[in-house]
C-alpha cells in the first residue's frame, strides 16, 4: 500500500505524487486483476484502472479509504469487461477447434485435462478437484476447507475458467 503522505499530495493535485502513485499502485492493481478478471481482460483492466485513478484520485474525500476505492475500481472495471465480452458470437475458428477436440482420442483429452488442472494454483486446483472429481457439495467442500461457499464457488468458477483457457490455447 503505499504511504499516507503520497496519496494526500496526489489528492491535493501534486503531479509528481499522482505519477509515483500510479507506479507505486501498479503492482497491487494487477495483483487483484488476475484474481478477479479473466485472463484476457487483465491488461486492459489495469489500464482503465490507473487512468481512472488519475483521473479521479481528487475526489478521494478520505486518504484511509484509498485501498478500498482502489480495489473497488479495478472490480468495477473487470465486471464492465466481463458484460462486454458476454454474450458475443464465438469466432469461427474456435467452434471449428471444439469440434476437432471432441473427436481426439480418449487418452490424449485426459492428458490434456491433466495439464490443465495442473497449470491451475493449488488454492483453484484443490477447489476443483473437489468438486468435479471427488463430486463433493459445495457445503462439504467449504467445511473441508474452512472457508465460505461463496469463496468455494468463487473459486470453482474461476478454476473452470482457468482450465478451459489453458485447453483453449
Amino acid at each position: 500500500m503505499p504511504p499516507i503522505e503520497l496519496i494526500a499530495s496526489a489528492r491535493d493535485g501534486d503531479a509528481a505524487a499522482i505519477a509515483s502513485l500510479l507506479a507505486v499502485a501498479q503492482p497491487d492493481i494487477r495483483r487483484y486483476a488476475r484474481i478477479t478478471c479473466r485472463t484476457a481482460d487483465v491488461d486492459d483492466a489495469v489500464q482503465d484502472a490507473l487512468c481512472l485513478l488519475h483521473r479521479h484520485i481528487g475526489s478521494l474525500r478520505a486518504v484511509s479509504a484509498f485501498s478500498g476505492w482502489l480495489f473497488a475500481v479495478v472490480r468495477r472495471e473487470c465486471l464492465r469487461l466481463a458484460r462486454h465480452g458476454f454474450g458475443q458470437a464465438a469466432p469461427l475458428d474456435i467452434v471449428e477447434d471444439r469440434a476437432e477436440i471432441a473427436t481426439r482420442p480418449d487418452h490424449e483429452l485426459r492428458l490434456d485435462l491433466t495439464a490443465a488442472i495442473e497449470s491451475l494454483p493449488a488454492h483453484y486446483r484443490e477447489v476443483l478437484v473437489l468438486r468435479d472429481l471427488e463430486e463433493l457439495t459445495i457445503d462439504e467442500i467449504a467445511a473441508r476447507l474452512e472457508t465460505t461457499r461463496e469463496t468455494v464457488k468463487a473459486r470453482l468458477r474461476r478454476a473452470r475458467m482457468l482450465a478451459r483457457e489453458y485447453l483453449a490455447r
